[in-house]
């Protein structure tokens, strides 16, 4: 098993029906215990040391900001993967707080965290 993590996704890279579900993040724990792999592409530096302690991984990716492409299924690949899920990690900010481009997040500025699945369908004729 294998997880696709970041703390957004692109919605122009949506390019084929999905479902998309906030979930609890004990379901995201449950499946980082079975991963195999954990695949991040988190964009924001300010963010991911925080929520790698929330959810006791490293979710520094390979390469800074790594961009993920489309297969020709429109499914999107990371390092060369492809997935039908992904994981999307959003920090909920205290009150009246919007964070500054390139000023860091502090912990005490995180009321706490929203989690989407982002499931791709199967099409028709897909196996």
């Amino acid at each position: 098993m294998k997880i696709l993590i970041g703390s957004t996704f692109p919605l122009v890279l949506i390019r084929r029906p999905v479902f998309i579900e906030p979930v609890e993040l004990d379901i995201l724990f449950e499946q980082i215990k079975q991963a195999g792999n954990i695949y991040s592409f988190w964009g924001h530096s300010n963010t991911i040391e925080i929520a790698s302690k929330v959810l006791g991984v490293d979710l520094t990716p390979d390469v800074e900001r790594p961009a993920i492409k489309l297969n020709e299924k429109k499914l999107p690949v990371l390092y060369g993967e492809v997935f039908k899920e992904c994981w999307v990690l959003s920090p909920n900010y205290v009150k009246g707080f919007r964070p500054q481009v390139g000023i860091e997040v502090t912990k005490d500025k995180i009321s706490g965290w929203d989690l989407l699945n982002v499931k791709w369908v199967e099409q028709r004729g897909e196996t």
